[in-house]
């Protein structure tokens, strides 16, 4: 038997690359570390207010209404916040960022606590967020609090818990990837590499948008196995319903990803019955529908006896001042035009990329990496899809079901997005307004993060399939670098606030 026949190589080649993405999923959780101790606290993206969430959920308290911020979590955001993200230089005094309040001398730290305290007392507008994210990260806190660590180590340790998150989510784009295209290696170690170096801020902050992906991209695993069974267990079932109940319970804008999900079950379900199955399947179906749904009725109802509503969003949507627009102007909406439309496409793309941080009150992005990442993906996804049609030869072409649920999932979120920019009127909000009536907030489509990854970089391999292996993994260790390299060009000013854990 020659060596390359050998079994052996079969089983030393699958440990070479579990090896690999073990590195990869290190280079995630070292990524995510840098850039989150080199932001300060606490950024443009509601960080103060899943702050407080996550000190109020340490003490078992669940909001039952748009309460103020907590006194604990005034004290810290009083201390640490930094105004670099919203503040222009020439805000500042003598155009110079002021020195953080903790290296201050006691008599003038005091004054300027209080008028800080003053100044973020507000109501907390996410407070009917679903809770999932907030419990893991209230333990995180408490866990902290008993092993010592106080002031901005604490903070930075919250922070820090999006380490696990994103080696995870590594770990479940590897996993996905040799479920969907097992014989292209490309397309198996691609998607973890790119999730572990992609340049997305909300990785490196405080907000619920991070579990998104991780929870969706289990349940996008286990239903891809569900499909892929010929009879599914009934703990396959279970697994899956817990999953799609994670998905609702870390955030609302997972809907439509919930919506296709039950979309896919039926028409699985429809198979079953055409093929006589359906008896066999039906614990497994009965699992699934039971692990899923209980929890999310239970929050639906502790919503509804609550916030009043089924989902706590009339409250929010209430302290922000939208209101419902008439019918007859929907279709009057800025999307229906092709500008519109590009504005609304590469809005949401590029921040789903780089993030919606700001610094002196300008988005933390370039205009031109910001093209290169919507033109490839609008490139990639068309070619991903083909990808099942393709003629067979050097690459294996993917089964058409998980390809096409993936297309669906992006596709509800970005139609879920446009709908609800098209129904309110924002008044006199600053985010979405009357000027620009759009939701362009990429962390919001991060659960569908995985199933984009995967058709990109299946499209990818297709689009490099007249080049050799060591070719593409050259195109693609060059996409990584760029990735590097131009985040670490934007975000380099960051790195020298004085407001940061490398200067504390």
């Amino acid at each position: 038997m020659r060596a390359k026949d050998s079994p052996l190589v079969g089983v030393f080649s699958e440990m070479r690359e579990r090896q690999m993405v073990a590195g990869l999923c290190l280079l995630a959780a070292l990524h995510v570390f840098i850039f989150s101790a080199a932001f300060p606290f606490f950024n443009n993206v509601d960080e103060p207010a899943h702050f407080d969430l996550v000190v109020k959920y340490s003490h078992g308290e669940l909001p039952r209404h748009l309460a103020y911020l907590s006194a604990e979590s005034l004290q810290y955001i009083a201390v640490f916040s930094s105004q670099e993200f919203l503040a222009t230089e020439p805000d500042f005094p003598g155009g110079r960022v002021p020195p953080p309040i903790w290296l201050l001398p006691p008599d003038r730290a005091a004054p300027a606590l209080r008028f800080r305290e003053a100044g973020w007392n507000n109501l907390n507008h996410e407070a009917s967020q679903p809770p999932l994210y907030y419990t893991l990260a209230g333990l995180w806190w408490r866990l902290e609090n008993r092993c010592g660590l106080s002031g901005g180590s604490a903070l930075y340790g919250l922070r820090f818990l999006n380490l696990f998150f994103v080696a995870g989510l590594v770990w479940l784009g590897w996993r996905a990837a040799r479920l969907v295209f097992p014989e292209q290696k490309l397309v198996r170690l691609g998607v973890p590499a790119l999730l572990a170096v992609i340049p997305q801020t909300a990785f490196y902050g405080l907000q619920n948008d991070v579990l998104s992906p991780l929870a969706f991209g289990a349940a996008f695993i286990l239903l891809i196995m569900f499909s892929k069974a010929e009879i599914p267990s009934g703990k396959l079932g279970a697994l899956a319903g817990l999953a799609l109940a994670a998905t609702f319970l870390t955030k609302l804008s997972n809907l439509p990803l919930l919506a296709v999900s039950a979309l896919f079950v039926l028409f699985l379900t429809r198979r079953w019955i055409k093929t006589g199955k359906f008896s066999a399947a039906l614990p497994a179906l009965a699992a699934l529908a039971t692990c899923a749904l209980l929890p999310m009725l239970a929050w639906l109802m502790w919503c509804r006896s609550s916030f009043g509503d089924f989902t706590g969003t009339t409250a929010k949507i209430q302290f922000l001042g939208w209101t419902h627009q008439p019918f007859s102007e929907w279709f009057q909406h800025p999307i229906f035009t092709l500008s519109g439309l590009w504005y609304f496409l590469k809005g949401n793309l590029a921040t789903l990329w780089q993030g919606e941080i700001l610094w002196h009150h300008q988005p933390l992005a370039s205009p031109a990496v910001d093209l290169v990442y919507v033109g490839l993906t609008l490139a990639l996804l068309l070619a991903g899809v083909c990808a099942p049609a393709a003629p067979s030869g050097k690459i294996s072409r993917p089964p058409r079901l998980p390809v096409w649920f993936s297309l669906a999932c992006l596709a509800a979120a970005f139609a879920f997005f446009a709908g609800l920019s098209i129904v309110y009127d924002f008044h006199s909000c600053f985010y979405p307004s009357r000027s620009q009536p759009f939701f362009v907030s990429g962390r919001l489509l991060l659960g569908a993060l995985l199933p984009l990854l995967l058709l990109f970089v299946a499209g990818l391999d297709l689009a490099l399939k007249s080049l050799g292996s060591a070719a593409k993994f050259t195109v693609l260790a060059g996409l990584v670098s760029f990735m590097l390299v131009s985040e670490i060009a934007i975000d380099w000013p960051v790195f020298f606030s004085a407001y940061n854990w490398f200067h504390m």
